[in-house]
């Protein structure tokens, strides 16, 4: 009797002890921290909608989401709104860039405590005295002997001499901006784009916010506005956590779950 007792007693320390292990890694690794807010930053030639996707899920994944309106007219304009908007939310924050809307977020997180993570997709994250539309790369389709093969030239009412909003030509549009959408949504994508002023994208940066602020970077290996070699260049720059997906400029519409994955992933890493 004593012995089998004995055996009772050891197999149950050994039960327990698998229990324990199985456990103990997922309660040490659970987020204790408060979720974050996650704040999505669109770029030009889009606007919030742009995230729509993206910001499905997180809502569903029972994120508090914020898409505010990027004004695209000037860098330092542009990240002083969001940074003001910014000023406005409690608790921990995940900051997100898609495009132009990268260079936005390193400007607008510096000096905000609130700011846990910053995530760039597909985006530009110039250091400081950097001017924008060359950080696009040499072979962009954005660099061209002659920009207005490319862009349209608007006038805008109170300009500064010399100023314009930029609007990308049909062809650039659904063939290179829009490429890994199908045709048919690149189109219908094309009447509503958003103009970047021409002096937002030769904007100088100022201090990175991605010096401080741990930060991860979504590369799309087929995009042709910012090339994947620029993309890889700023984000080991940054010492961003990359991960790389086979998709174009607009890979938050075309493949919005790696992207969604990524963003969840920073935050949880800031709780």
């Amino acid at each position: 009797m004593h012995q089998h007792r004995t055996r009772v007693l050891a197999v149950l320390v050994a039960v327990l002890a698998l229990v324990v292990a199985a456990v103990t890694p997922a309660a040490a690794s659970h987020p204790s921290g408060p979720k974050p807010t996650i704040v999505l930053v669109h770029g030009a030639w889009a606007d919030g909608s742009s995230w729509q996707k993206v910001t499905n899920k997180l809502v569903d994944d029972g994120y508090t989401v914020r898409v505010p309106p990027n004004p695209l007219r000037n860098l330092q304009t542009d990240a002083e709104t969001i940074r003001d908007f910014l000023s406005t939310l409690s608790g921990p924050i995940v900051l997100v860039g898609h495009s132009y809307g990268g260079a936005v977020i390193t400007n607008a997180a510096t000096g905000n405590a609130n700011v846990k993570a910053l995530v760039y997709v597909d985006a530009f994250a110039p250091a400081d005295g950097e001017v924008i539309f060359p950080l696009a790369g040499q072979d962009s389709a954005l660099a061209v002997p002659d920009p207005s093969t490319v862009f349209d030239f608007v006038p805008y009412p109170g300009a500064p001499a010399g100023d314009v909003d930029l609007y990308l030509k049909h062809d650039t549009f659904v063939k290179s901006f829009a490429s890994g959408l199908s045709r048919s949504a690149a189109e219908k994508l094309y009447p509503s784009q958003r103009p970047l002023t021409l002096s937002a994208g030769n904007g100088t940066s100022g201090p990175p916010a991605w010096a401080s602020i741990k930060s991860w970077y979504v590369l799309g290996t087929k995009d042709l506005i910012i090339t994947p070699t620029a993309q890889n260049f700023m984000a080991t720059r940054a010492h961003s956590i990359i991960t790389r997906i086979p998709t174009g400029h607009l890979g938050l519409i075309s493949d919005p779950g790696p992207i969604t994955k990524v963003i969840e992933t920073a935050a949880r890493a800031s709780r």
